[in-house]
């Protein structure tokens, strides 16, 4: 048995999965809302209640997580979920769980899902983007997850608007520091930002694409996502190109997104493919698991 858990910003969820990669039990909670010890709490609980209807668990358990460990000292760094940055995750949940765990960012989780088994199965590259409460990345090459040198491939999220407008920058503040980052231009919450800041009534992201999809708004924030994918083909050249998150079920992106690369992408063709995450938000969870 293997015992997976992601750990997003608004829910925990857990999978058990036997050697087949059957679901032998998968169960999800709400995440508490700052308290850290809480958080550790959640998911020693949510762990056991999957394993007991399951019939048992996985040797280690893989965790995804919004941020990662840094290679120098292990301490947890670049969540979103700030309650998390500079504490020994792995060393906390390992007591809590009693055996080994074994983290990563929950990006590059979605990322090894869905090269493995998912809609970028058979392909040799892959990038897989999560839209969702934040905006992060993950890159598998040959069915092997890439975690580069300082343990930050991917992390998509913290680059800048590419060819920003004069009203785009600097771009708003991010949690980071920094200004213009992707996350403060694609994140649901970035989304939803704008609808306000033009008058339009509170709303989450998804439903603002779904009730206003020609709004400017929504028009602004496909070209931003065009260009900012349009990036990613010119670096890494992937065959595939997966969405994952909250905001992968707005489903325009995937013709309007890849209609706008003509004009960006440094190439006279392009075969990259632009697909939704075949096991949509628990992709993250499944990845977890085969850690």
């Amino acid at each position: 048995m293997r015992t997976g858990v992601d750990l997003g910003g608004t829910k925990i969820e857990a999978v058990v999965l036997d050697r087949e990669d059957h679901v032998l039990a998968r169960n999800r909670v709400p995440t508490p809302d700052g308290a850290y010890d809480d958080i550790i709490a959640a998911i020693a609980s949510l762990v056991a209640a999957t394993e007991a209807e399951a019939g048992g668990g996985g040797e280690h358990v893989g965790i995804g997580v919004p941020g990662s460990p840094s290679p120098h000292g292990g301490l947890m760094r670049n969540c979103n979920s700030t309650v998390l940055n500079g504490r020994s995750l792995r060393e906390d949940l390992t007591r809590a769980l009693s055996r080994e765990v074994r983290l990563a960012n929950d990006a590059n989780c979605l990322a090894l899902s869905e090269a493995l088994d998912g809609a970028a199965k058979g392909a040799a590259s892959v990038f897989a983007i999560i839209l969702g409460t934040g905006v992060g990345g993950g890159v598998v090459i040959d069915g092997t997850l890439v975690v580069g040198a300082n343990g930050v491939s991917g992390e998509w999220g913290h680059m800048p608007l590419p060819w920003p407008t004069p009203a785009e920058s600097p771009g708003p503040t991010c949690w980071c520091g920094r200004r213009g980052c992707l996350e403060t231009w694609l994140a649901g919450p970035a989304l939803e930002r704008e609808w306000i800041e033009i008058g339009g009534e509170p709303l989450r992201a998804t439903a603002i694409a779904r009730a206003h999809p020609e709004s400017p708004v929504m028009r602004s924030w496909v070209d931003r996502l065009a260009r900012a994918t349009a990036v990613i083909i010119d670096i890494l050249d992937p065959e595939v190109i997966v969405v994952g998150g909250g905001l992968n079920a707005i489903a325009s992106i995937y013709t309007d997104v890849p209609a706008r690369w003509t004009d960006l992408v440094f190439s006279d063709s392009i075969r990259t493919r632009l697909v939704p995450a075949a096991h949509g938000d628990s992709s993250g969870v499944f990845g977890a698991a085969r850690l």
